[in-house]
């Protein structure tokens, strides 16, 4: 007897190229491990045998390999069309069984894991018989109802840990390679593989150019279905604040797609992660940060010296506010994802303090080529634009927005968040709203939609985020959270704010006006405390300072009152533990911050979505820099020809909040968004 195996199952109907996938995957895990595969064609008794040989299979094969030992079998003589001599297939590390009914509902007990592969009916049918010529073709209706029969009764593909759409170009081995080990049951059979991901060879090219930041994003991943931009718009026209601040905020943009040889893309909801690399899509049980915590935190890369930016290539996109429910807030179901990002082995990052661009790419067969393009494209880019141009969006009708709440049920919902606060249940709290209108899907174009707001309010941390049907573009101008590669941790949240005036003396009328606001400062500490809280659970104790305190920062349309706390990590902690501490932003949720969400949900009485949550990196060296999904309108093409834009507001209440200057803040915070698409604020 052998310890018991790890059992991979490939399954589908006849022609989905199982065989082929099955014979090269176990030639690529055979670089590290005994791998021993079986063929369920060998076993089916006859043309009309799949139930039948289903049965033999898991009887007089699966069960004994289950228990590692070998399995003694009766093949079947096609020729003869009779039972034919015993063979024995021996135990193994891994055990890869495939066929029609390998993953069975009697086999799937004794399986670690399902692979089903699929392809459209003529492919099948085409590939099958070339494979088996005229010896299948008078049997292929009657198998193929054998196969539709059993399917009926017993829907394999519902529960199949990863789904393959097989394209017989080659490349379905390698997807499958790189999504299988996410699976908790191969996890540890398969560390050779997750390891060869670390101490990945990180190739950076300098170009000392100053390339058209919008230009280069669309040549190189314009017709992308993922693609993310994590643009610091307001680079070069800093607020007004303290210069070092915003140089720091400010000084690099991201640009990637999932593209090339390590491409992938996850999205979590409610508790279910689908990871998909080129044809094949995976499916991980489990919360999250967990999964997050697998991925991500260990340094994989080795940084060249010269390189100075944050990210190293890794994980891009957002976090969805209702992954809350993982970090002490309730379950709440959300229409758009948890959390939804992209695996970039691949990207550009424009450093605007030095006027360059690195080109990043992991070592990779694809990677000489990629550069090649990624070179010509910055280098034919044009110069950075400079400030201008269009702030508006053309559209056949401006969109007609509806808010969650009229005015008179958000001024009630702050009585309510002021009593909860009487009550001594919370001593501030975030109530939000939200706006969403439905247009048709081909009536504004989300390219340049984002091109407008980021004109209109410039941002260090405006992002544009192309994930399938879901686009993310947002001018947010507040850090989250950052953790550098050394472990320097900081949080920089924003509470208090006020409008931009066109009149210089009331402009700077506003900005005194908040600066010296009591209630603004109290709002703005009692985060600041909340926030050095949520970073001492995994800070080096004593390593917790506050660097700035109710800073005024001036944007294109609000005046913002921020503050600086800064801790350093310790050692050998979990950076995806760390995040999720801080999650979400507290600036967003209020304080004490349990307590309160668990009010905010009574209250709000709906998901908020990505709004809340963060929109950022992971990155292969261990950093993380995200920014609060604040200023931020989210469209939202699932549906059939429409699409629906939906833009989150809210401000923080207080025992004192005066409830009309509250409602005041809402329509000052949607404005910069619902002017660029020529909306007014849904007063009603």
């Amino acid at each position: 007897m052998s310890p018991a195996p790890v059992i991979i199952a490939i399954d589908g109907r006849s022609g989905a190229g199982k065989t082929t996938l099955a014979v090269e995957l176990a030639a690529r895990l055979r670089a590290h491990h005994k791998v021993s595969l079986f063929h369920l064609e060998d076993i089916y008794p006859g043309w009309n045998g799949l139930a039948a040989g289903i049965e033999r299979y898991v009887s007089t094969v699966l069960t004994p390999l289950g228990r590692g030992e070998a399995a003694s079998w009766v093949c079947w003589d096609w020729e003869k069309h009779y039972d034919g001599e015993p063979r024995v297939t021996l135990p193994a590390e891994i055990v890869i069984v495939e066929g029609v009914g390998a993953a069975a509902a009697a086999a799937r007990p004794r399986l670690s894991a399902v692979i089903w592969a699929e392809a459209p009916d003529d492919v099948r049918r085409t590939r099958a018989l070339d494979r088996d010529g005229e010896t299948y073709e008078p049997f292929w209706d009657q198998w193929a109802a054998q196969e539709e029969e059993w399917l009926a009764a017993d829907n394999v593909p519902l529960d199949a840990d990863i789904r393959v759409r097989n394209p017989a170009d080659g490349s379905a081995p390698a997807d499958v390679l790189q999504v299988l080990p996410y699976l908790p049951a191969l996890a540890p059979a398969l560390a050779p593989e997750l390891s060869a991901r670390r101490g990945l060879r990180l190739r950076a090219e300098r170009l000392d150019v100053r390339p058209d930041a919008a230009g280069l994003f669309g040549a190189l991943y314009g017709r992308s279905p993922n693609a993310v931009w994590l643009d610091s718009s307001n680079a070069g026209a800093a607020p007004d604040t303290d210069a070092g601040e915003a140089a720091e905020r400010s000084r690099f943009s991201i640009m990637a797609d999932d593209g090339g040889t390590f491409g992938q893309s996850v999205t979590h909801r409610s508790g279910h992660s689908l990871l998909s690399a080129g044809c094949a899509t995976a499916t991980v049980q489990g919360p999250f940060f967990r999964w997050l915590d697998t991925v991500w935190g260990l340094s994989a890369v080795e940084i060249p010296d010269a390189y100075p930016g944050g990210f190293a290539l890794g994980w891009l996109g957002c976090l969805g506010y209702e992954l809350k429910r993982e970090t002490g807030g309730t379950d709440l179901p959300s229409p758009t994802p948890d959390a939804a990002l992209i695996f970039a082995g691949r990207a550009v990052v424009l450093d605007h303090a030095e006027g360059a661009a690195w080109l990043l790419a992991l070592d990779a067969p694809d990677a000489d080529d990629w550069l090649v393009q990624a070179r010509a494209a910055v280098e034919t880019a044009g110069p950075a634009a400079q400030a201008g141009g269009s702030t508006g969006v053309a559209l056949p009708a401006a969109p007609a927005f509806r808010s969650r709440d009229t005015r008179a049920e958000y001024l009630a919902k702050i009585s309510a968040a002021q009593h909860q606060i009487g009550e001594g249940n919370s001593y501030e709290v975030c109530l939000t709203t939200a706006l969403s209108a439905d247009i048709p899907a081909d009536a504004l174009d989300p390219w340049t939609t984002y091109l407008a707001l980021r004109r209109r309010n410039p941002a260090p941390f405006a992002s544009y985020l192309r994930l399938g049907s879901l686009t993310v573009a947002s001018t947010s101008p507040e850090r989250f959270l950052k953790i550098a590669a050394d472990g320097g941790m900081r949080a920089e949240p924003i509470k208090g704010t006020r409008r931009r005036a066109a009149d210089p003396a009331e402009d700077a009328r506003l900005r005194t006006d908040l600066a010296t606001a009591l209630k603004d400062r109290a709002e703005n500490i009692m985060i600041v405390d909340l926030l050095r809280n949520d970073l001492s659970h995994f800070a080096v104790p004593g390593s917790v300072t506050v660097s700035r305190l109710c800073a005024i920062e001036s944007y294109a349309t609000v005046h913002q009152m921020v503050s600086t706390i800064d801790a350093q990590l310790k050692p050998g902690s979990s950076r995806a533990e760390a995040v999720a501490a801080c999650f979400p932003a507290g600036s967003m949720t209020g304080a004490p911050k349990i307590s309160t969400m668990a009010i905010l949900d009574d209250l709000e009485a709906g998901a908020r979505g990505v709004y809340s949550g963060a929109i950022g990196y992971f990155s292969l060296n261990g950093a993380t820099d995200l920014a609060v999904a604040i200023r931020t309108l989210v469209i939202n093409a699932g549906g059939k020809g429409t699409a629906e834009l939906t833009l989150g507001v809210g401000g923080a209440i207080t025992a004192d909040s005066d409830p009309e200057d509250e409602y005041e803040e809402i329509r000052t915070k949607a404005f910069g968004v619902l002017s660029t698409l020529g909306a007014d604020f849904p007063d009603a």
